[in-house]
């Protein structure tokens, strides 16, 4: 009895086939020890930036934050986990963490729709939009120096600019303190705020919108959907990666706030605008607390590592599953 092979059983021979000593995923010992070498080469520059930039200050300020330090000398005065008791019974400190909430939740629920309202309009066929887009996006450019200065003289009380626009055209109840009122400096601050950053995350949108196959908008349009339909089913989904690290940038940026308040209000009227970022700069470098600016500073820290690995975990775990690259695989 004689048996044929088919030409697919001679493939399947062919292409099942290894040498000898080898296995599906090995390569020659010379390959894969170039290849840790070049990840090596590439590697150790950044963990060593990542050491001594990063995870040792890191170190040190909880190593200092268990002292209570004046600045000068060594840490001498051991008080352990005291300054993080007293974080927990500090009124300023429990308002900072009130008012980044308030920033958080005025940002994510008013900034960034606003961005995301100005992006959409901006995807438009209008006539002079780059100009509009330039206009839009200049004041994230300025530093946050010159945003404060210009706010400052805009809403200073009685001779501002704010003040004396609103008595022109007869509001002067409108009028107020501004930064100088304890019930008006965070909103004022917000406005501010919001002024200066709106245009950063409606680029993001723009960018994010312009990646939207046009097709599938005309496709919608063909089948009946409303404009609202078709922004509700195609763009905002998405454009959800977008929407998702514009609001992770928000929520880190609004927790780590100093530049402009410090500029414009440096903490006050009373600590009524004053952020996490501010209250350990006057800790540590006006009453050389700096012990208990370490625990302040430490606590930043935690507050937005958890923010970050929770949101990583539960938000965007979707938008970087298989993002991760192994070094193994053929070449």
């Amino acid at each position: 009895m004689t048996t044929t092979s088919t030409p697919a059983s001679e493939a399947r021979t062919v292409i099942g086939k290894e040498p000898d000593g080898a296995g599906p995923n090995r390569r020659p010992l010379g390959n894969r020890v170039r290849h840790w070498l070049t990840a090596f080469v590439f590697t150790v520059p950044a963990l060593v930036l990542f050491l001594l930039l990063v995870l040792l200050p890191i170190l040190y300020a909880l190593y200092v934050s268990l002292f209570d330090w004046g600045g000068f000398g060594s840490p001498e005065d051991f008080v352990g986990l005291d300054n993080f008791g007293k974080l927990l019974d500090d009124p300023v400190f429990l308002g900072d963490l009130w008012r980044g909430a308030l920033l958080v939740l005025l940002s994510v629920g008013v900034q960034l729709p606003f961005a995301l309202a100005m992006a959409v309009l901006l995807n438009q066929k209008l006539r002079g939009r780059a100009i509009y887009r330039m206009l839009f996006f200049a004041p994230y450019v300025l530093s946050e120096v010159i945003t404060g200065v210009l706010f400052g003289m805009i809403f200073a009380p009685g001779d501002g600019l704010a003040d004396k626009v609103l008595g022109a055209i007869g509001l002067d109840g409108l009028g107020g303190d501004w930064f100088a009122g304890q019930d008006t400096v965070m909103p004022t601050l917000f406005l501010v705020m919001t002024w200066k950053y709106f245009g950063f995350h409606m680029m993001l949108y723009l960018a994010g919108l312009q990646g939207i196959p046009a097709e599938l908008g005309e496709a919608a349009r063909i089948d009946g959907a409303g404009p609202w339909q078709r922004f509700r089913h195609i763009t905002l989904p998405l454009l959800g990666p977008t929407i998702r690290m514009s609001v992770f940038l928000s929520v880190i940026g609004a927790i780590q706030l100093f530049d402009l308040v410090w500029v414009v209000t440096q903490g006050g009227p009373d600590h009524h605008s004053e952020t996490m970022a501010v209250t350990l700069f006057q800790f540590g470098f006006k009453r050389y607390q700096v012990g208990y600016a370490s625990a302040i500073s430490i606590a930043m820290f935690l507050v937005s590592l958890v923010f970050a690995l929770a949101y990583q975990r539960f938000v965007l775990r979707r938008d970087t599953e298989g993002a991760i690259t192994t070094m193994r695989g053929a070449r």
